[in-house]
């Protein structure tokens, strides 16, 4: 269908639908920051946005959306190069190897999934001088599963020590990708952990100021725990492509 279709309707398409659901989750967003008595400009919204082409990104822009979150760095850097004119903030959300973090240094304003020392040190040793310092969250494996990533809570604060010591990097928090659960309060206990987990840091002097957790499914219930960033997808753009 999309191929029988000029890039302009496609694109006038785009645009309405992710508006429409860009302006239903920010509405879920604040209703869940009332209910948390928090000040809902201080959450904010990233897109997740692998496996969207070019044309619904920019309509997510349009939209006024400036932060994105991308998994893939061979997926993502051909969309940062064409949207390079506007004016996002690029989040890698994804695994990340050692052979990557040279492009993902040069390319992204952000990076939520650190979970060794030698990345972030990497990570820290290829950031170009001209560029502001990369902001960094360190990914916690808070429901220890195997198949995630993430350092374990109990090694947390020896990894947090090393890395805020890093130039050319600051260490803004914590992420997390907890799983999964139905009821409100069984969602709630993961964020619960990797805000306490947060808080210990800062009694440490490290200042963080970011909770990088929750979803289209839960994303009320990272709210309620202290959430500032939720990591958003099928919500805003519906099922990805490759999913259809």
């Amino acid at each position: 269908m999309r191929g029988r279709d000029s890039p302009v309707r496609y694109k006038e398409s785009a645009l309405e639908n992710v508006a429409r659901n860009l302006a239903a989750v920010r509405a879920r967003m604040e209703h869940a920051a009332e209910r948390a008595g928090r000040d809902p400009g201080a959450i904010r919204l990233l897109a997740v946005s692998k496996a969207q082409p070019v044309e619904v990104l920019e309509a997510a822009w349009e939209a006024g959306q400036q932060d994105f979150g991308e998994n893939y760095l061979q997926e993502a850097l051909p969309k940062l190069a064409a949207l390079a004119e506007h004016d996002l903030r690029w989040h890698f959300i994804g695994g990340l190897q050692s052979n990557k973090t040279r492009a993902v240094a040069e390319h992204f304003d952000w990076v939520h999934t650190v979970d060794r020392e030698s990345i972030a040190r990497r990570l820290s040793e290829q950031r170009p001088a001209e560029l502001p310092p990369l902001h960094l969250c360190l990914q916690v494996n808070v429901s220890g599963e195997g198949s995630k990533g993430g350092v374990a809570p109990e090694r947390l604060p020896e990894l947090a020590d090393a890395v805020v010591a890093l130039p050319r990097i600051r260490l803004r928090g914590l992420m997390a990708i907890p799983a999964p659960a139905e009821d409100l309060e069984a969602q709630r206990a993961p964020f619960r952990q990797l805000r306490e987990l947060l808080e210990q840091l800062n009694a440490r002097g490290h200042g963080l100021d970011t909770l990088s957790m929750g979803m289209s499914e839960d994303l009320e219930a990272a709210i309620l725990e202290g959430a500032t960033l939720v990591r958003v997808g099928t919500a805003i753009f519906g099922p990805r492509p490759n999913a259809l």
